[in-house]
């Protein structure tokens, strides 16, 4: 989840070059399905698949979920402080 956050994050920052936005638009999107195949995840599905749901419609500048790419980079950023955290823990 981390890594769907690294892609958030540069998508942010890539707004006003297409073809390096459009590109960790689709990475992002490459991690979520890999992440929803993945068993480990199995009981957090539901979250998963809505959270794409949501990204998804924010990466297409849509309002119909309320949620912007911002929003979902600061939801994302807990997954990589703890991911750290464990890191260093080891």
């Amino acid at each position: 989840m981390g890594n769907i956050g690294s892609e958030v994050s540069r998508a942010i920052r890539a707004k006003s070059d297409p073809e390096y936005y459009w590109g960790a638009i689709t990475r992002a999107l490459d991690l979520f399905y890999l992440t929803i195949s993945d068993p480990r995840w199995k009981g957090r599905l539901k979250e998963i698949v809505r959270v794409k749901e949501l990204f998804s419609a924010a990466a297409l500048g849509s309002n119909e979920f309320k949620t912007t790419l911002e929003d979902l980079d600061r939801y994302f950023t807990y997954f990589a402080l703890v991911a750290r955290a464990k890191k260093f823990a080891s």
